[in-house]
């Protein structure tokens, strides 16, 4: 008989389920972006980047594609790597200043983010923080006023092209907060693996580990998804066989093109939840502007030590569907310590940069994300208390 507890009481077989969108994939494909923003009723879109890449040729190119197809594209690149609720709010007010219809938001998970919250704010009337993914707060969005999203990754992690959300940290309070509206998921994404070509190692490694997390923290996560648990693992597959690739060859577009796809994948999947990986990483993100993947990383194994008792037949399983030998958790979290160090990934916290100054301050504030709840084991601030301490020590469970 099936072991999972799901299958034994078939009241627990109720969800609501959502899928993504629209996807351009392949190399080359940035040819159709015009399509993509006419597709979508654009006539004049703003193009929202980050402050590196709105110096690189490919942006330059896109814009001038744009004009060359009778689409005049505005630019907006004032984001930050942790983009802040000003970003948003002085992107909104370019949108409107330029009498623009559409949003293209290019770039990896910060300018994604942030220019998906730009499309999300620019027909409301009420700010921002309002729309926090708290209870039913995003009933109070006007979905007439979103306006439509053309989403570009140009790093293969976060997967915000293919989310409901943005996390934006409210520097009133230091805390990250999600924004959360079904209308938030892009109508079109355009994925192609050429634009992750120039990424260096160290980049490539924390984004495809943002990759491996989301879809980690989705198959471990309580509750039925069994299409999103699929995903999760077929992802997680992918990260296996390509991120060592696309780490030590960069211009391999096979390695990077599946990167791509892992990462969709984990944002597609994670809709099922995530857990204590994030709850984590968001605080320390927000206190010290640490590197989003690379948190999630360093904390991945000491989170899976303390979920070991709620997880260990899910990753025995999963050990199984990897092809690692001896299939179970032990074979899981070995296999994640050996990519982490194949890719670079700092042991413990002090490898960046984060002490035990505010640790009861990331404890309480990770205990009240909203990533929490759907941690495998119940937790509060003691027990983020006990997962962060052992990331500090490099203590595993």
């Amino acid at each position: 008989m099936p072991t999972d507890a799901l299958s034994e009481d078939p009241a627990n077989l109720k969800a609501s389920w959502g899928f993504p969108t629209q996807m351009i994939f392949g190399p080359g494909r940035i040819r159709n972006l015009g399509k993509a923003c006419q597709g979508l009723g654009m006539a004049r879109p703003l193009l929202v980047t980050d402050p590196g890449l709105a110096k690189l040729p490919m942006v330059a190119e896109a814009i001038a594609a744009n004009e060359a197809a009778g689409l005049p594209s505005g630019l907006f690149s004032a984001v930050k790597p942790n983009p802040v609720g000003q970003n948003v709010a002085d992107g909104v007010a370019a949108y409107r200043e330029g009498g623009h219809d559409g949003i293209i938001a290019f770039g990896g998970g910060s300018a994604l983010d942030c220019g998906k919250a730009i499309a999300l704010m620019a027909g409301q009337t009420r700010p921002l923080w309002d729309f926090e993914d708290k209870g039913d707060n995003w009933k109070r969005v006007d979905p007439d006023g979103v306006a439509p999203i053309v989403a570009v990754p140009t790093t293969a992690g976060t997967g915000s092209e293919t989310g409901r959300a943005s996390v934006i940290l409210d520097e009133s309070d230091h805390v990250k907060k999600i924004i959360f509206h079904p209308k938030m998921m892009p109508g079109t994404v355009v994925s192609d693996p050429e634009l992750t070509v120039g990424l260096p190692p160290h980049i490539t490694a924390a984004t495809g580990m943002d990759a491996l997390a989301h879809c980690l923290e989705a198959y471990c996560a309580p509750g039925y998804h069994p299409m999103a648990e699929g995903i999760a693992v077929e992802g997680m597959r992918l990260v296996k066989d390509w991120l060592p690739v696309a780490v030590k060859d960069g211009g391999n577009l096979t390695a990077r093109a599946h990167m791509l796809a892992a990462a969709s994948m984990g944002s597609t999947a994670f809709q099922k939840g995530l857990g204590a990986i994030h709850s984590i990483s968001h605080p320390i993100g927000a206190l010290y502007d640490t590197h989003h993947g690379l948190t999630n990383a360093v904390m991945m194994p000491y989170v899976l030590g303390f979920n070991r008792p709620a997880i260990e037949d899910k990753m025995t399983r999963l050990a199984a569907w990897l092809g690692l030998p001896t299939p179970s958790f032990s074979a899981i979290q070995d296999w994640v310590l050996a990519l982490r160090a194949e890719v670079g990934i700092p042991e413990r916290l002090e490898g960046i940069g984060v002490g035990d100054e505010r640790i009861e301050e990331i404890a309480q504030m990770a205990a009240d994300d909203p990533t929490a709840p759907t941690n495998p084991i119940p937790v509060g601030a003691p027990e983020i208390r006990q997962m962060f301490e052992a990331a500090l020590s490099g203590r595993l469970a």
